[in-house]
């Protein structure tokens, strides 16, 4: 097994790519250990010192370590890790714990929540998972888009800028209605 790793945007989050499907379907965040009961992979990363956060996404895994560890010391043990973790034979994820991808919105707002969704699956949500992340829209007030960046993306130096001069300025050009995009789970 090979598994490739890319530098992200966010320089304490790595990629990794075991070349294989990580998660059918949605996406999986654990940004500490407390939450990882349910994957297996995810736990197994957190085994390895100096790891903070594990985000589960189709195809890879991004690994966000502790400030004070070098990745030169940690990588072959993460390496190590997502191999055992193939070779097992066990799953990514334990039942259900994909990330959900928004709210449901009935009434007056139900068209453009569509739209902004529709948006976000299309043309955002692809971009961001080449960064290692994904984002989930989380509402939708007053002209206002709640959305949260997840795995890379988290804790980007550069995510505040994606979030205003190209998700919003991308949903401002289509959606008249949206105003404005706040980044919510902070």
């Amino acid at each position: 097994m090979f598994i490739q790793t890319e530098s992200t945007p966010n320089p304490a989050t790595l990629k990794f790519l075991p070349g294989l499907t990580v998660l059918e379907d949605g996406t999986a965040d654990f940004p500490s250990a407390d939450g990882a009961d349910a994957s297996p992979l995810a736990q197994r990363i957190f085994a390895v010192n100096g790891v903070s956060g594990v985000f589960l996404g189709r195809d890879f895994v991004t690994v966000t370590k502790l400030d004070d560890v070098d990745w030169d010391h940690i990588k072959p043990s993460l390496l190590g890790a997502i191999m055992e973790h193939f070779q097992s034979g066990q799953p990514a994820l334990i039942g259900a714990g994909a990330a959900e991808h928004g709210d449901n919105h009935d009434g007056e707002d139900a068209e453009i929540v569509g739209q902004i969704k529709e948006l976000l699956d299309t043309r955002v949500r692809p971009a961001v998972a080449q960064d290692g992340g994904d984002i989930t829209f989380h509402g939708f007030e007053k002209g206002i888009v709640y959305l949260q960046m997840k795995g890379a993306c988290a804790g980007c130096p550069s995510s505040t800028m994606t979030l205003k001069m190209g998700i919003e300025n991308l949903l401002r050009h289509y959606i008249p209605e949206v105003a404005e995009v706040r980044p919510v789970g902070l």
